[in-house]
């Protein structure tokens, strides 16, 4: 039964699947209320499980915090089957489907999708933490975690109440420096940031942060194209007036070093994160894809937003007022509206102003590999406002490595 739903699925939509809404609740963060749920919804999961600051989108894998929930986190699949709705996990339709779906290369190279991305939006800032390299990551069965930073100016009307973020080490840090913030995690707050350096977030930029650098997400609603884990260590104590569990520093070691801190420490790529150059090796200006003067002519502008990954990459598609096009890519991706409405191939799509918890929208599509490569027509349905799409591919951009 399932494969054949996800068969007639794949064809319902030209090989293009319609996603439902996957919301992730936190009990350290306070909501920034910009990922467009009705206010009423935002403890939709309980207040003991926190409110709801994240959105995931093209998700294979569940959220490490999930709750009861085995499934928290992961990508649903809408199909409407004779007079009934049928739902299935992504995951779930990348391994029925393989290659057909995710590309050839990909399902090679990694069995699956690579993936995910995700609107995080915080009032405040989030905790000083880190992201697990590979050789840690395999240690507790998990896979390295870089990830990507673009703050949409359609979701920012406001920029919460610290638009900062604190990347990596005050150059000059030792080792034995940021242990002495940790060995004080349980007993205040251990004022780690001190060791860092802030830099001002600004709509319609990024920063790349790859596995093993340390930093505190500001308070933009963010979208946060990364590697399919889930593995981090919370290195500060208190954020934004919000105490740190000590589980969360805990929470990225095996057993058998739980109250190590020769292994939180040997999580921190030492050399990247006393870069005193680190602003010009990680901030991401948008980049054109095609030459902003085609744009008249092709009907659409796209940029590249997050870029300097080999391992995954994005871009910001603007269909202009009243056009339709017809664009294609290389490789499959998941793509979010983030403003305006119109079609995109068999889909209606559209960017919801409000969202009750557990309704379905129109604003988030998964598109195969044959669909990417053959082209999808597109059209803006508005005589004055752009059709604004986010698109998050399994792979590096063509300047990866290149800037």
């Amino acid at each position: 039964m399932k494969a054949s739903c996800i068969a007639a699925a794949f064809e319902q939509g030209q090989g293009i699947l319609r996603l439902a809404p996957s919301w992730v609740p936190c009990d350290f963060s306070v909501p920034g209320r910009r990922l467009k749920l009705h206010p009423s919804d935002y403890y939709a999961f309980g207040p003991r499980r926190g409110g709801i600051s994240e959105r995931w989108m093209a998700s294979t894998i569940p959220a490490s915090d999930g709750g009861p929930s085995k499934e928290e986190g992961l990508s649903s699949v809408v199909f409407s089957g004779g007079s009934r709705e049928e739902r299935f996990l992504l995951r779930d339709a990348v391994a029925e489907l393989k290659g057909r779906l995710i590309g050839e290369e990909l399902w090679a190279r990694h069995g699956g999708w690579p993936m995910f991305a995700k609107f995080f939006d915080n009032s405040g800032a989030i905790a000083f933490h880190i992201h697990h390299r590979e050789e840690c990551a395999r240690m507790i069965g998990a896979r390295g975690k870089s990830e990507a930073y673009f703050y949409p100016a359609q979701m920012n009307s406001h920029r919460g109440s610290f638009p900062y973020t604190f990347f990596g080490l005050t150059p000059g840090t030792t080792r034995d420096d940021v242990r002495g913030r940790l060995e004080l995690f349980e007993k205040g707050d251990n004022n780690i940031t001190e060791l860092s350096c802030a830099y001002r977030l600004i709509p319609g930029t990024g920063w790349d942060v790859p596995a093993g650098l340390l930093h505190a997400p500001g308070s933009l609603c963010t979208y946060e194209p990364q590697i399919a884990s889930d593995a981090f260590s919370m290195f500060q104590s208190v954020a934004a007036n919000v105490p740190i569990s000590g589980d969360l520093l805990w929470r990225g070691c095996p057993v058998s070093r739980r109250g190590d801190y020769d292994f939180l420490l040997d999580l921190v790529d030492w050399e990247g994160n006393l870069d005193d150059r680190y602003a010009e090796h990680h901030f991401m200006n948008n980049v054109p894809a095609i030459p902003a003067e085609s744009a008249l002519e092709l009907g659409y502008t796209e940029n590249w937003i997050c870029w300097r990954s080999t391992a995954f990459s994005a871009k910001e598609l603007t269909v202009l007022p009243g056009r339709s096009v017809h664009v294609r890519e290389e490789a499959a991706y998941g793509l979010i509206v983030v403003q305006g409405h119109g079609k995109f191939g068999a889909w209606n799509v559209a960017s919801p102003s409000s969202i009750r918890f557990g309704q379905l929208t129109e604003d988030e599509l998964f598109v195969s590999a044959e669909a990417a490569k053959a082209g999808v027509a597109i059209s803006n349905a508005s005589d004055c406002e752009p059709l604004v799409i986010l698109k998050h591919f399994g792979q590096g951009s063509p300047l990866a490595g290149a800037q």
